[in-house]
């Protein structure tokens, strides 16, 4: 399997409910830096993943909706954790509706998966692998 990673960053704040998250219950902020990583078993016929140019641009994009936000002001986080796990399957499903909208090229269309990482430190990261093959 082939694979190319871009790379961005996204400055947040949310907050958490649940005795689990201790301190975190209130708001606070996160920088996570953000790698997104797109696969496919065979390079495509200009003998690459993906255009590397596009990949970054539609990550910046995705991340922007998210920038510098309260994601508990955002409807469509309301009542949920956003958790970083979470985050990785949103970033990952949105990355994955600008592939199979054609915003990363023709090419992208034999893409086999995105993996999204955020790095929430040197030492703590979460993942999310999505399948472009099929459904969400």
């Amino acid at each position: 399997m082939f694979s190319i990673t871009v790379r961005d960053h996204v400055m947040i704040a949310h907050s958490f409910r649940g005795d689990v998250f201790g301190p975190a219950q209130r708001l606070h902020g996160a920088t996570f830096v953000v790698d997104a990583t797109f696969k496919r078993p065979e390079l495509d016929a200009a003998n690459i993943v993906v255009d590397i140019g596009l990949a970054t641009k539609e990550l910046g994009e995705t991340l922007g909706d998210l920038n510098y936000r309260n994601l508990d002001d955002l409807p469509e986080f309301a009542g949920i954790n956003t958790s970083t796990e979470f985050l990785c399957k949103v970033i990952a499903d949105r990355l994955a509706d600008r592939v199979h909208a054609g915003a990363l090229g023709e090419g992208a269309r034999g893409l086999a998966g995105i993996t999204v990482t955020l790095h929430e430190s040197h030492v703590a990261w979460a993942s999310y692998e999505r399948d472009l093959r099929t459904a969400g």
